[in-house]
């Protein structure tokens, strides 16, 4: 996979909202691009009443969020893998895999949220067996590291340590991953035989925070805004309130995606995950100063931008450079 980039993400959406410039830039280069998901997004809210029947209902939810996923990551141009469908080949996990073990009949489930604050999420109140928090964290990083070994990405991308809002599957999506990198690139491909494989650069999403407010306050004014048919039942972002934990000062920002080159790419990824997006809207020419492409909103109702660029800055420790990056891509500390 010379070349390559390696996605990780809690649950379906969570790719393209996050990194769906990064995912869909990369592919348009030609270069190849997975995407593990850990979970099927089980506790999920739905959104379209023609399909509020699935919420609450985790397999035929969990069935429906996976033929999502499917359709956006074929619109980013993505494979994808789901964490627990990845066998640990004779790994130290896999001596013990039965029917609750480490072999690929474990499922791992949406582990729910709770809100703490405004914007700020942590654990709900009870936890499922299968929840992908009460799972065992080495097993997960074990299948991971396999996908790294197998897949032998250039560059790894995740959420930062807060989990970009604090939600307990982001988190840790987060530590699996970090834990991973290291698993994968041991001198004895962690007890399996699998060559190991050391990734050149490892990214973590990021937002400049003042380009965030700029984005919210941008938002009162959007043309694309004001014309939504729904705009009485949602809710400009606070500009002034507080911010998710992926926001950082500007200057730690290391990397920004050009949106609008692959914007219709996102766009097609975004609609397919009809029971998670609402109020979808673009501008139709975005001013040359402007931040905001256009907009959408999540179940809570809250819009958020649409931004000009995605940025990312380098986890500590993993700043290895490429000698290249695609076009789209730059470096800008």
């Amino acid at each position: 996979m010379t070349g390559g980039l390696l996605a990780v993400h809690a649950h379906p959406d969570d790719e393209t909202l996050a990194t769906g410039a990064l995912i869909a830039t990369w592919a348009a280069a030609g270069l190849p691009v997975t995407v593990v998901t850990c979970t099927r997004g089980e506790r999920g809210e739905v959104i379209p009443p023609e399909l509020a029947h699935l919420e609450g209902d985790g397999l035929r939810l969990a069935a429906h969020r996976e033929a999502e996923l499917g359709s956006a990551l074929g619109a980013l141009g993505a494979d994808g893998v789901l964490l627990d469908r990845v066998p640990i080949e004779g790994g130290a996990l896999a001596a013990g895999a039965s029917e609750r073990g480490a072999g690929p009949t474990r499922r791992y489930v949406d582990s729910g949220m709770a809100w703490t604050a405004a914007g700020q999420a942590g654990r709900a109140a009870s936890l499922g067996p299968d929840a992908l928090v009460a799972a065992p964290i080495d097993e997960q990083a074990e299948r991971l590291a396999a996908v790294i070994r197998e897949r032998r990405p250039d560059v790894v991308v995740t959420y930062e340590p807060g989990g970009g809002y604090g939600h307990p599957d982001h988190v840790r999506a987060h530590d699996v991953t970090m834990r991973a990198l290291l698993l994968a690139a041991d001198g004895d491909g962690g007890g399996s035989g699998a060559q190991p494989h050391a990734v050149k650069a490892v990214l973590w999403t990021a937002i400049g925070a003042e380009t965030l407010r700029g984005a919210w306050r941008e938002l009162a004014t959007t043309r694309v805004v004001a014309d939504l048919p729904d705009r009485a039942a949602l809710v400009l972002p606070d500009p002034d309130g507080p911010l998710p934990s992926v926001a950082v000062p500007e200057t730690s920002v290391a990397l920004q995606v050009d949106v609008a080159p692959v914007l219709g790419r996102v766009v097609e990824a975004l609609r397919a995950h009809r029971t998670q997006v609402q109020a979808l809207g673009i501008e139709p020419e975005p001013s040359a100063g402007s931040a905001v492409l256009g907009c959408y909103a999540l179940s809570n109702g809250v819009l958020a931008p649409v931004l000009r660029r995605e940025s990312y800055r380098f986890a500590p420790g993993w700043a290895n450079d490429l000698a290249w990056w695609p076009a789209g891509v730059t470096r800008v500390a």
